[in-house]
C-alpha cells in the first residue's frame, strides 16, 4: 500500500539505499530541489529512476515559482523575474510564463509545479514569502493564480496551490519558527481565506505552519479546526499536503509531527530533505493513504494531460510582446 509521504533524495543520482527504500516504502511521490540538479540529461535520468523505483509513473513535483525559488536555473533552463514583478503584466503574462515553465519541467519528466502561491503580499510581510507572491488584495492573487494554473495544465503539468489557508500575512519566517497571525477569523475569510476559495476546485493543495489566534493554538498544518476550515468554508476537496513537515514552524520530532497532521486531517506528508531516518520516522508515524486521500489522489493524477504542442519560441515571443523578461534557456 502507498504510504501517505512526498519525499526529496540527497543528490543527483538515486542511491542504492534510496531505491530500496522507496521501494519498500511505496510514497505517493517524489519532490526534487536544487541539490538534486545538474543537466537535463541527468534530470531525465534521475525522473525515470525515481518511476522505476516504484514500478507506476508516480507524481514529481519541485518549487519552480521563478525569482528566488526556481531549482532550476541557468545556463539550462530560463532565469525568471520575482513572481509579484511579473504580476503587473497582467493574467495573460503569467499564464505564458508559468506555460513556458511548464514545458521545461515536462521536458525532463516532472509533471507537477508547487504553484501558484496564493498568499496575499503585504509591507508586513515576511520578505522570504513577500516577492513570490501574485498580488496585494484577494481579487488580483485570485485572478492571476488563475493564470499561474491554467499555464501549467495547459503544459501538462499538475499544480499545488500554497500555502493555505493563508500565509501572507506572517512576519516570521515558518522554515525557523511559528508565525502567529492576530487577524480576526472574520476578516481573514474576505482576504486571505478568499484566494483560495477562489481556486478551491485545483487538485493540489499545500499547508501553512501558521497558527490563526482567533481560531486554534495549534499551527494550521497539525489542526484540526483548520484543516477542517480549509475543506468546508474555503470549499477545498483536493489533495492536501503539509509544507516541509522538517519546519520549525512545527514542534515535536518530525514522527510526532507528521503523526499529528494526519490525525488532523492532512493527506499527505511532505519530507523534503532527503534524510533516511526522518524518512522512516514519517513512514512509521504517517502510515497508508487514506481511502478519502487516495480518492483525491486519484483526481489529481486525472489532471496530467498530455502537454500542448505549441513551440516554446512562439509562447516566449507572446509573453516578450506583453512586456515579459526572461533570461531564455533552451533545455
Amino acid at each position: 500500500m502507498t504510504s501517505a509521504a512526498i519525499f526529496g533524495l540527497l543528490g543527483t543520482e538515486l542511491s542504492k539505499a534510496e531505491r530500496d527504500f522507496f521501494r519498500s516504502a511505496d510514497p505517493w511521490g517524489f519532490i526534487l530541489f536544487a541539490r538534486n540538479v545538474a543537466d537535463p540529461e541527468q534530470m531525465r535520468r534521475l525522473t525515470g529512476d525515481l518511476r522505476d523505483a516504484l514500478g507506476r509513473d508516480a507524481i514529481i513535483t519541485v518549487d519552480q515559482e521563478g525569482g528566488r525559488v526556481q531549482r532550476m536555473r541557468a545556463p539550462h533552463w530560463a532565469e525568471w523575474t520575482p513572481p509579484l514583478e511579473d504580476a503587473l503584466r497582467g493574467a495573460d503574462a503569467m499564464r505564458l510564463r508559468y506555460r513556458l515553465i511548464g514545458q521545461e519541467l515536462r521536458a525532463i519528466g516532472i509533471d507537477s509545479d508547487c504553484a501558484p502561491t496564493l498568499d496575499i503580499a503585504s509591507d508586513e510581510t515576511h520578505p522570504f514569502l513577500q516577492n513570490r507572491c501574485l498580488g496585494r488584495n484577494a481579487g488580483d492573487v485570485a485572478r492571476l493564480g488563475r493564470a499561474v494554473a491554467d499555464g501549467l495544465l495547459e503544459a501538462g503539468v499538475v499544480p499545488i496551490m500554497k500555502h493555505m489557508p493563508g500565509h501572507g500575512r506572517a512576519v516570521a519566517d515558518s522554515h525557523h519558527e511559528t508565525p502567529v497571525v492576530t487577524t480576526p477569523h472574520a476578516e481573514l475569510s474576505q482576504t486571505d481565506f478568499a484566494t483560495f476559495r477562489a481556486l478551491n476546485d485545483l487538485p493540489m493543495g499545500m499547508s501553512a505552519h501558521i497558527r490563526f489566534a482567533d481560531l486554534d493554538d495549534a499551527p494550521a498544518t497539525s489542526s484540526a479546526r483548520m484543516i477542517g476550515l480549509i475543506r468546508d468554508e474555503i470549499g477545498f476537496d483536493g489533495l492536501l499536503m503539509t509544507d516541509d513537515i522538517s519546519m520549525n514552524g512545527l514542534s515535536g520530532t518530525i514522527g510526532e509531527r507528521s503523526a499529528a497532521s494526519i490525525a488532523a486531517g492532512i493527506d499527505l506528508i511532505l519530507h523534503c530533505h532527503g534524510h533516511m531516518h526522518e524518512m522512516e520516522a514519517v513512514v512509521a508515524k504517517a502510515g497508508e493513504m487514506s481511502a478519502d486521500a487516495t480518492r483525491r489522489a486519484e483526481r489529481a493524477l486525472g489532471f496530467r494531460r498530455a502537454p500542448d504542442q505549441v513551440p516554446a519560441a512562439e509562447l516566449l515571443a507572446e509573453y516578450r510582446a506583453l512586456g515579459g523578461q526572461v533570461e531564455w534557456a533552451a533545455a
